[in-house]
């Protein structure tokens, strides 16, 4: 009689307590943890519910579709196997992240006495690496209305790195247009490839340029460098040119007139048209191979 009078709400706590009772449930308290490399950080793998007292824990990473253990026959192996430990029941705790690091892991539970038996989690970990110096190009010496180019690289950092360009400390803006400081300038920056170019530079642009790479762990700077803008004289470059053309002239001139007047040395004096004197004994003579040696051409007679 009793038991008949139980309310219903009661059964069905019961019979939902019963069936939960027997399923390994999982949760994590962040599916997409990042750190910033050589720092701290947690892989939350936590049980919710569970009925078998010694369950089968493992930890695997994945990463270009390659899996391997990380955590198994409780022990940790591969590259975390004294960076990491398990601390229960199911959390992996990484005590010095690197760069290698960055890449999906899934935790994995058997519980043999479950009626649900299995479940997992995957996690996704991001491991941050702040960028280093950037290599920096800056030309020394530009002329006015030229077009000047200034390079900024840096490879290390990951999230990959943009980039920004200070002139004489001051933060240049992606498009000049916007500030009046740079109102005039014919630069264009690209954040992404660090890339600041100017179409026609002016005296203006003239100064000391750096330029820093930011990323979400945090930024490096290369060191300032100056770029000068000079004028061309294009009246200087005349005149020279004039100057120039008028000595090939005087030079040109004198030699004229030196030939003329014999002091120059004459084609006939040069020994080009030399003829060999004629001999007076009315023989004439052939040269052999052999110098010095002559033979009759003709008979004579005395």
């Amino acid at each position: 009689m009793a038991i008949t009078s139980l309310p219903a709400f009661f059964i069905l706590l019961s019979t939902h307590c019963y069936i939960t009772a027997f399923a390994v449930i999982l949760r994590t308290a962040d599916k997409n943890p990042w750190v910033n490399e050589f720092d701290y950080v947690e892989l939350s793998c936590l049980i919710e519910s569970i009925s078998t007292s010694n369950p089968r824990i493992e930890w695997k990473k994945i990463e270009n579709g390659k899996t391997s253990y990380v955590y198994f026959g409780k022990e940790i192996s591969g590259a975390l196997k004294n960076r990491a430990v398990l601390r229960q029941p199911a959390t992996l705790v990484i005590t010095n992240a690197t760069r290698s690091d960055t890449a999906k892991y899934r935790c994995e539970v058997v519980a043999i006495e479950d009626e649900k038996s299995f479940d997992e989690i995957l996690i996704n970990l991001v491991v941050r690496v702040k960028p280093v110096v950037p290599r920096c190009s800056v030309p020394q010496s530009v002329p006015a209305g030229k077009v000047a180019e200034l390079s900024c690289v840096e490879e290390e950092g990951f999230p990959k790195s943009k980039y920004q360009w200070f002139r004489n400390d001051e933060a240049m803006p992606e498009d000049p247009k916007t500030s009046p400081k740079f109102l005039n300038s014919s630069y264009t920056l690209n954040p992404e490839t660090g890339s600041l170019k100017f179409s026609s530079v002016r005296k203006e642009d003239e100064g000391e340029y750096y330029c820093r790479a930011v990323n979400d762990a945090g930024y490096s700077e290369c060191g300032p460098q100056m770029l000068e803008v000079y004028h061309i004289n294009v009246l200087l470059i005349v005149l020279g040119s004039l100057a120039v053309g008028l000595v090939l002239l005087c030079v040109t001139v004198g030699l004229c007139c030196a030939y003329k007047q014999g002091f120059l040395p004459s084609e006939k004096e040069t020994g080009s048209n030399y003829a060999s004197p004629e001999r007076g004994d009315g023989v004439d003579y052939a040269r052999t191979d052999e110098e010095g040696d002559f033979r009759h051409k003709s008979s004579f007679v005395i």
